[in-house]
């Protein structure tokens, strides 16, 4: 007769999907709790090094899964529960896609038994995400949940990294679970073929006006200093694509600017002359390529991305390839430089137009602070290995194109250009470098959208600087609204609650900032121990057509 009691209890699915994530290197999620979920909570419960974040909206708890992610490598885990908590988390989805970052999502789901019955809170996900998610899974049998689990991480690492879902139903999650963990071997990076580097250093030998446009790939361990060996080795000009401003130092000779709103006219047009154009590491976005414009057709194009949906799509190439960028460029480095007498005044030329529109004059308005002002206090004060995130929002402008971002110093910005994101990046940021200085941006009408974590923040301790920008309006539509239909305001006009009272609400010292003179007391704020956070009367009038 068996003795039961003896027998050891099986793991639950959700302890097997647990243990594949963080056999893979995860170590942290981000999360509302939700009852569809509420075996995994229970699988974390058990495993005390991995830290659960418990977040005030699934919105924010997606987008500090991004922030995670971004600094990490890994991808960001979040957790939210069936119907509403997913809709809520759909936004960092999107960023996450727009960014390209890994990140994997796991939904509670209905039962098994309710799938596809139009139950309670009962999304199809596959329907919901498919557009924008890299891959959508979902586990209908307990012994698939290691498997999903490591087809996700693979899904959202592989090629161009993406944001992928799990969906969990609540009682496979709790059912016992017999298949082993997966065996997790690293994703291939896509090697370099001789012939395609020789090619390429050719192409460059035989160019008089090339322009290096720099990436999302150079986003890694080593790759910014590969970035900067290679530029100095060649000679080239350096662009970035939009939003990724600091994998260059932007006080080097050979940074020209990056590519993405509004770019000056003349800076334009010199971009268009150049014969030579290496895209490394980038998907060539509407944005970066001015609106699909640039690179033309009678420049010869060089691409490099790792998912080959994205090479020869809009753009032709002399040369595409999916070979990872620091491999890539490295392979080329090998081979020997010609002389190129008119490189020189061409990369001068380029370096010129960028310095000339990167300068600041900020002016006096009697409204509020020209934000310009703090742009520039924040380069600088910023330590070397400062880390800024940034909301969406016309406060964000000059921090793209007035401040120097050094080595070092890291830019988590929403490529998306999705409002809420500062706030919840910054805590996200604090968390994985609780040592540097973090310091978020963000402006009034973004904080209000998931300015609620900072009570996620400040409840862990951890230092976080946040400025509010608070000119009451929706600044980046009001300047097409007064552009566009000049005098007619609609929509725009924010009425905010004391903004001061609401922050230090969550017992953070909160430092005023309503004239220029008060600028010193901020520096200080900046710099000294522990979170803050600074309110800061800016001026509508500073970022409006000058013709309102």
């Amino acid at each position: 007769m068996n003795d039961d009691s003896q027998t050891p209890s099986l793991p639950t699915a959700a302890q097997r999907l647990l243990e594949t994530l963080i056999q893979r290197g995860a170590d942290r999620a981000f999360c509302v709790p939700g009852e569809s979920y509420i075996a995994l909570l229970d699988a974390i419960h058990e495993e005390p090094k991995f830290d659960l974040v418990t977040c005030r909206h699934e919105g924010g708890a997606g987008f500090m899964a991004v922030a995670d992610a971004r600094l990490t490598g890994r991808p960001g885990i979040a957790l939210v529960s069936r119907g509403p908590g997913a809709c809520n988390a759909s936004i960092a989805v999107h960023t996450a896609e727009q960014d390209a970052v890994p990140m994997i999502l796991i939904i509670g789901q209905v039962e098994g038994r309710d799938l596809r019955r139009n139950a309670f809170q009962e999304i199809d996900y596959k329907s919901m995400f498919g557009g924008i998610a890299k891959w959508v899974g979902e586990i209908k049998h307990p012994d698939e949940a290691p498997e999903l689990a490591a087809r996700a991480w693979t899904m959202a690492t592989s090629g161009v990294p993406g944001p992928v879902i799990l969906s969990a139903p609540e009682d496979v999650l709790a059912a016992p679970c017999r298949a082993p963990i997966p065996p997790w071997h690293s994703n291939a990076i896509a090697g370099v073929a001789a012939e395609e580097a020789g090619r390429i250093a050719a192409l460059i030998n035989g160019s008089k006006q090339p322009i290096l446009l720099a990436g999302r790939e150079f986003d890694v361990p080593g790759g910014r200093e590969a970035l900067l060996r290679f530029a100095e080795d060649w000679a080239l000009p350096v662009a970035v694509s939009f939003r990724r401003q600091d994998i260059f130092p932007n006080d080097h000779p050979l940074y020209v600017g990056d590519l993405g709103l509004k770019n000056p006219e003349a800076q334009r047009q010199a971009f268009s002359e150049a014969d030579l154009i290496l895209a490394i590491g980038t998907r060539l976005s509407d944005i970066t390529t001015q609106g699909y414009s640039w690179p033309t057709a009678q420049q010869t194009l060089v691409h490099s991305c790792a998912d080959p949906r994205f090479l020869g799509w809009q753009f032709p190439a002399a040369l595409a390839t999916t070979a990872a960028a620091v491999p890539l460029i490295e392979a080329v480095n090998a081979h020997e430089r010609a002389a190129n007498p008119t490189l020189s005044a061409w990369a001068s030329r380029l370096r010129d137009l960028h310095v000339t529109d990167s300068g600041s004059n900020p002016q006096d308005y009697p409204d509020g602070l020209d934000f310009v002002r703090v742009a520039n206090l924040i380069e600088q004060v910023a330590p070397a290995d400062a880390i800024v995130t940034l909301d969406a929002g016309t406060f964000a402008a000059p921090f793209y194109r007035k401040v120097r971002w050094r080595l070092g110093q890291r830019l988590i910005a929403p490529i998306s250009g999705a409002m809420g994101f500062g706030v919840p990046a910054a805590v996200a940021a604090s968390m994985r470098h609780p040592d540097r200085t973090i310091i978020c941006m963000v402006g009034d009408g973004g904080v209000m959208m998931s300015g609620n974590e900072m009570a996620v923040g400040l409840a862990r301790g951890l230092p976080i600087k946040i400025v509010i920008s608070e000119n009451n309006s929706y600044g980046s539509i009001r300047i097409h609204q007064e552009r566009d239909h000049p005098g007619r305001v609609s929509g725009t006009d924010l009425a905010n609650p004391d903004l001061a009272q609401w922050a230090a609400s969550f017992g953070a010292p909160l430092v005023a900032v309503n004239e220029v003179a008060d600028l010193e007391k901020l520096a200080t704020a900046l710099l000294a121990p522990g979170p803050i956070v600074a309110l800061v009367k800016t001026s509508l009038k500073a970022v409006l057509p000058k013709t309102a």
